[in-house]
């Protein structure tokens, strides 16, 4: 069995977190660094064999703190990067609607067919997340490994290892500085824990 630590970073000084953020390198806030020491102090006494990231700033942040109790190497991946958001990098959703109701539209929908302009569409998205799976192929049983990331890369992580459907996708809440865990068989994978933050608390 190899266990896979999801978390998503911490809370950013993007001034609204109904924004949507992607590609853009925000930083994490305040509290976003108090979430990522609470992070830290959650997963001290884990056994991690390895650590991947995106190369994202709020994530890299988060990273750093969490294994500052670790003595290893963090590997940058892009693949984990959020989704790029194009042209509605920092938009809420009204502002969206207003702007590309179509796009809205598909995206309420939970379309596969979801593009964003100037962006990655869900196929050249899902096709990047998936090539991440490829590194855990190298851990053998019995190893840990941290993956800090975005909430859109983590969705897709779970349902590839799940077998579930990828429509379903936004189904999962991950929320902000939260941990899920996934333990991985010869068989098949379990999902052990989603979306904790009883270490926020």
């Amino acid at each position: 069995m190899s266990k896979l630590l999801l978390v998503r970073h911490g809370n950013t000084e993007s001034g609204s977190t109904l924004r949507y953020w992607g590609q853009s390198d925000v930083k994490l806030s305040a509290l976003g660094l108090r979430q990522a020491e609470r992070l830290s102090d959650r997963l001290a006494k884990e056994k991690i064999d390895a650590i991947y990231t995106s190369h994202l700033r709020r994530a890299w942040t988060t990273t750093e703190i969490i294994a500052t109790r670790h003595q290893l190497d963090i590997v940058n991946c892009t693949e984990l990067n959020e989704v790029n958001f194009g042209k509605i990098e920092g938009l809420t959703f009204d502002e969206v609607s207003q702007l590309y109701p179509e796009v809205a539209k598909l995206w309420v929908s939970q379309s596969l067919c979801l593009e964003f302009p100037d962006g990655e569409n869900f196929d050249r998205f899902n096709s990047r997340v998936s090539k991440f799976l490829s590194r855990l192929d190298k851990h053998a049983t019995e190893e840990t490994v941290l993956i800090v990331a975005h909430a859109g890369p983590l969705r897709l992580l779970v349902c590839h290892l799940l077998g579930l459907e990828l429509r379903h996708w936004r189904q999962l809440r991950l929320d902000l500085a939260s941990l899920s865990i996934v333990e991985t068989y010869s068989q098949g994978a379990i999902l052990n824990l989603l979306n904790d933050v009883s270490h926020l608390i």
